[in-house]
């Protein structure tokens, strides 16, 4: 039998597990694994939050306390200044925006330990985090315009008598695509980098195992692949720790730019 003979049913057994699993089922849902490891990267969250909070100094430290001073004011600085523009904006959004930047960047970097769930690597996650950006920015935008300013404003001024009704519909229905490419694009990049890191790991142990079963020398030499797999899998999680930082901050500066145009004339 080949080492590649058993790929398929190991993928779909891959993709079963990222698919994950019900744990309790109510019959109007149920709570699976994703949920539970939303709660747990929400009480690491908290955690972290409260020891930095603690150690918060004006004497410059060193280590992950520092990093992450370093990564708020990256953030207040490209985010909030660069997008929301005026302090008073800044201090107002940026709590909410720290808020979902930190906890998808905790969420993707758990999901990255072996045995843990991303839960930005389930889409009703990544969903719901695009719902309660799009109401989040909505709501400001309404509360700084008014409900008929704000609907109205939907649409560019200036457009002709008549066209100017299609004009706002389609602008209508492409504030509400808001929601499916801030969730889409989170969910894909989080999904398939977890595929390929499963993929790399399945191939490496299916060359390995004949060896590990007998060694021979036969058996040596259809392990050499398993090299170039393992070399994969560790290039594929520098890579992935990139991806967990640039799909935070991608998820976060798109729900500074809604916020802005939510709130500013137009």
């Amino acid at each position: 039998m080949g080492a590649l003979d058993n790929l398929g049913a190991e993928i779909t057994h891959l993709l079963a597990e990222l698919a994950g699993k019900d744990i309790w089922d109510f019959g109007w849902g149920s709570i699976t694994t994703y949920s539970v490891w939303i709660v747990i990267v929400l009480f690491l969250v908290f955690a972290i939050i409260w020891v930095v909070k603690s150690r918060v100094s004006l004497v410059p430290k060193k280590g992950p306390v520092a990093a992450i001073e370093a990564t708020v004011e990256y953030i207040r600085r490209e985010v909030g200044y660069g997008v929301l523009g005026h302090k008073e904006a800044v201090d107002k959004h940026m709590p909410f925006l720290f808020t979902v930047f930190f906890f998808i960047l905790a969420a993707n970097l758990v999901g990255l330990i072996p045995g843990a769930k991303a839960a930005t690597g389930a889409f009703s996650a990544t969903l719901t985090l695009a719902v309660v950006s799009f109401v989040y920015f909505n709501y400001y935008g309404i509360k700084h315009s008014g409900l008929g300013h704000y609907l109205a404003n939907i649409a560019p001024k200036g457009i002709m008598p008549g066209l100017n009704i299609l004009v706002w519909l389609i602008e209508l229905l492409s504030l509400f695509l808001r929601i499916i490419t801030l969730s889409v694009r989170l969910f894909a990049n989080m999904f398939a980098g977890h595929i390929a890191l499963g993929a790399f790991a399945i191939l490496t142990t299916l060359f390995v195992t004949p060896l590990i079963q007998e060694f021979t020398l036969a058996n040596l030499g259809g392990a050499t692949p398993a090299i170039g797999w393992m070399l994969l899998i560790v290039l594929m999680y520098g890579m992935e720790l990139l991806v967990a930082f640039i799909q935070a901050y991608v998820f976060t500066l798109l729900s500074a730019v809604y916020i802005q145009l939510a709130t500013s004339e137009h």
